[in-house]
């Protein structure tokens, strides 16, 4: 039994250390929203990678000929905004909006999962930003938040996954699709575990 004891300790610390861990994680994301710098790396980040998803999943397209109006050609937007895309996590549109030089297919769902994920990414990028200018102990660079977040930019393709089998034949597009089905979940745990990872590095004090 008294072998077992060291084991049993180290056990019931992974819960506490786990806490800790959170609530540093939570300290810091919501800490960088007092300094001006890191709020300005978060939205200019997140804006930039929204805008990327979105366009990446084709809901929104650069036409230089596109006024400014906005329509909605369905009956039931409510109905209609739950029902599945033609891809992977897409959902369909319920209004057509031109913004001058951009034309958007809004769909409510695929804007507030793109948001979601530009929102990590936004954090991530924010973080390791503190982590480089404030950060707890050596060992950080400037690239680490960076590329744990650069697979997140890989999830719009998700959405594309159909398009692609069909471009590459059926036994192809079927390992495709597979890997598409994962990519968006596999992303989000990844910029979770780098946030994780990144938050430790920085010095709280600092935010």
């Amino acid at each position: 039994m008294s072998g077992n004891t060291p084991t049993r300790a180290r056990l019931r610390a992974i819960p506490a250390a786990a806490r800790r861990q959170l609530r540093n994680v939570g300290r810091v994301s919501f800490g960088l929203f007092r300094r001006r710098d890191s709020r300005v790396v978060f939205a200019v980040v997140t804006v930039v990678y929204l805008g990327t998803y979105l366009y990446a999943i084709t809901d929104i397209a650069i036409d230089t000929s596109a006024g400014f109006s906005y329509s909605m050609p369905v009956a039931d937007p409510l109905a209609r905004m739950f029902e599945p895309g033609p891809g992977q996590f897409s959902y369909e549109a319920i209004a057509f909006i031109e913004l001058g030089v951009i034309t958007w297919v809004f769909s409510p769902l695929n804007t507030a999962l793109g948001l979601g994920i530009a929102t990590l990414v936004g954090v991530n990028l924010a973080v390791t930003y503190l982590a480089v200018t404030q950060p707890a102990a050596c060992g950080i660079g400037a690239g680490s938040g960076v590329l744990a977040s650069l697979p997140a930019l890989l999830a719009g393709g998700a959405c594309c996954g159909p398009v692609v089998a069909i471009a590459l034949g059926i036994q192809m597009g079927g390992v495709l699709l597979t890997v598409y089905s994962w990519l968006l979940p596999a992303s989000v745990v990844l910029l979770l575990s780098s946030l994780v990872y990144v938050s430790q590095k920085v010095d709280p004090t600092a935010v």
